[in-house]
């Protein structure tokens, strides 16, 4: 196992999913007062590893088809255009 990969996909998913929709979602499972906080954990760790599993294949095959560089560089443009459209949306908002 490579340790800099590894911290260095740890690190990078953990601070991508701070404040996300799914962590928003997340905390307010965790905030009713009748539900299992481990329950909420365990079930929310469980649909991030699946998601995980899934994005690990999906490249994994792409990559057979697709040159890694040119997969970076969409998402990277995909980043962007997510990026200017919640700024577009935000401002039209207020």
């Amino acid at each position: 196992m490579e340790l800099k990969i590894l911290f260095t996909v740890f690190f990078a998913v953990f601070f991508a999913e701070l404040g996300d929709k799914t962590q928003i979602a997340t905390m307010l499972f965790a905030a009713d007062q009748d539900v299992s906080k481990m329950t909420v954990f365990l079930g929310s760790s469980f649909a991030l590893i699946c998601a995980s599993g899934f994005a690990v294949i999906f490249g994994s095959i792409l990559s057979e088809y697709i040159n890694p560089k040119y997969m970076s560089i969409l998402a990277g443009i995909g980043f962007i255009l997510i990026g200017g459209f919640s700024l577009y949306k935000g401002c039209i908002s207020t």
